[in-house]
């Protein structure tokens, strides 16, 4: 059959645009046998890789002719992917994720070179421009950074984390059937995360210490994994109130919502929890639409008492001798343990120590990303606990506030402080003024979702890695858009998931 196909005929039709099915067939049969007789040789060499070859192709054919589908494939492998590492090259790499959002990286900047097209009220959008300048004082601070391998690779990291998932999805999401793409591409996978860890767990009894590692190789530790839930449970809750469902689509987001909420209890992350709290507790002073001048008052009041009462409030703290525990309750007072916990009191260490990194160089920073293989020295020997190591090689600041301001100065962590005020804003603002209900409910469930996050970001910080990072982006890039496009443009009851 092979000998049969005409060369000059498929180039000839090729050329013409229009393919016959006899031509159709032929390729079929060509590219079959060229694709057996790789494989066949690299299989002999020893090389199982080829058969990944096929779907390489589509994936190349996906970038160069549907651009959306290849951020909807990202968006649903992340949960998915796969962390490797290689000791010898010292980098490590997500897959499938990281090598499809370098991608579409690459190709947003030569269609943005070469086409000298995007649209300008994105460009001029209070967060687009806080991000940008983000990313600019991020820059600066990898050119300063005292490790410029590290930073640079970084700098690249958050690079292909925001430009797919912000300037990318921006403009996928102008169509507003695509919003609601993101949470159901992301949480479907995610799901089959869950499952699989939750027999893992099982296997265990449940145990409170396993609970923290079960969720591997998918996601790193269950801090991370417990912050995800925190972001998806406000919506697909939303998605409950959404009456332009089918009936069917929302009993899915419900049994959805229950595994995420079950996920939660068992990942056993007390910040995670206290992020949830937090989240609600702003969607109640959102719906009874507290006046902001009360909050101010409060908050006033809160930090008078606490700072009149310090001293009796430290010596409370350190009379909390709970540790974690798989006890709920027990595990819920761990969180204030100050005085034998050892994951609070190494917080406060990593805590210490990035501060006085920033006292040292206080408006560059140490460079992006280098916390980590820096904040040794400046450990006290007091503040160490028994998962301290000398070395200093066990993570990073745990703080999406301090890690920046040890890594990048002042500048660095005022950046991304003015982001989440910018992106908390804009989430109120389109929820107040849009009159179609469907943009409100996703309005307020995705802020709601973001301030779970910033409020994790307290205690933990997974901007360096694509699991949050996607569904952070994303979700930043929905509010924008939603701004932009759709929060005073009527449109049709989307019955569809």
């Amino acid at each position: 059959m092979l000998s049969d196909i005409s060369f000059s005929n498929i180039v000839r039709e090729l050329k013409e645009n229009k393919l016959s099915e006899g031509t159709k067939t032929q390729l079929v049969y060509l590219l079959s046998g060229v694709f057996i007789a790789i494989n066949s040789y690299l299989i002999y060499k020893e090389f199982f890789w080829g058969i990944f070859i096929p779907l390489f192709i589509v994936v190349v054919f996906f970038f160069l002719f549907a651009y959306d589908k290849v951020l909807l494939l990202i968006i649903f492998v992340t949960p998915i992917s796969v962390y490797f590492y290689n000791p010898e090259l010292n980098v490590g790499i997500s897959l499938p994720a990281d090598p499809l959002m370098f991608g579409v990286m690459l190709l947003f900047f030569l269609k943005v070179i070469f086409d000298y097209k995007y649209d300008r009220k994105v460009l001029r959008h209070p967060i687009t421009i806080l991000i940008i300048i983000n990313l600019v004082w991020m820059l600066v601070a990898t050119i300063a950074s005292q490790m410029h391998v590290v930073s640079v690779k970084y700098f690249l990291s958050r690079l292909w984390f925001v430009i797919p998932m912000f300037f990318v999805a921006i403009m996928f999401f102008k169509k507003y059937e695509n919003i609601k793409k993101l949470f159901w591409y992301y949480g479907i996978p995610l799901i089959i995360v869950i499952v699989y860890t939750t027999f893992r767990h099982y296997s265990t009894g449940f145990a409170e210490r396993t609970g923290t590692w079960v969720m591997k190789p998918f996601y790193n530790d269950h801090t991370a994994y417990g912050s995800v839930m925190a972001m998806f449970i406000p919506v697909f809750a939303g998605f409950l109130l959404m009456k332009e469902y089918k009936p069917w689509v929302r009993m899915l987001a419900f049994l959805m919502l229950s595994f995420m909420l079950m996920a939660l209890v068992l990942s056993f992350s007390r910040a995670a929890w206290l992020s949830v709290a937090i989240g609600f507790g702003a969607f109640l002073i959102i719906i009874f639409r507290i006046k902001f001048r009360w909050l101010f008052m409060a908050a006033v009041v809160f930090v008078a008492l606490f700072y009149t009462f310090r001293f009796e409030i430290i010596d409370y703290l350190s009379k909390n001798k709970q540790d974690s525990s798989a006890n709920f309750v027990e595990h819920v007072q761990s969180i204030a343990n100050i005085s034998s916990d050892a994951s609070n009191l190494e917080r406060i260490n990593r805590w210490q120590s990035a501060i006085r990194m920033f006292n040292e160089r206080p408006l560059l920073g140490h460079g992006p990303g280098t916390y980590q293989f820096l904040y040794a020295p400046y450990q006290r020997s007091k503040e160490k606990t028994i998962i301290s190591t000398n070395f200093g090689d066990v993570g990073n600041a745990h703080s999406e506030y301090i890690g920046p301001l040890a890594e990048s100065g002042i500048p660095g962590m005022l950046t991304f402080l003015a982001i989440a005020i910018a992106v908390i804003y804009t989430g109120m603002k389109v929820y107040k003024r849009s009159r179609i209900k469907q943009v409100r409910i996703i309005s307020l469930t995705v802020t709601l979702g973001l301030i779970t996050y910033l409020a994790h970001g307290l205690l933990n910080n997974f901007l360096d890695t694509e699991k949050l990072s996607v569904p952070f982006w994303g979700f930043v890039a929905v509010l924008v858009a939603l701004d932009l496009y759709h929060k005073d443009k009527p449109m049709e009851a989307d019955s569809q998931a």
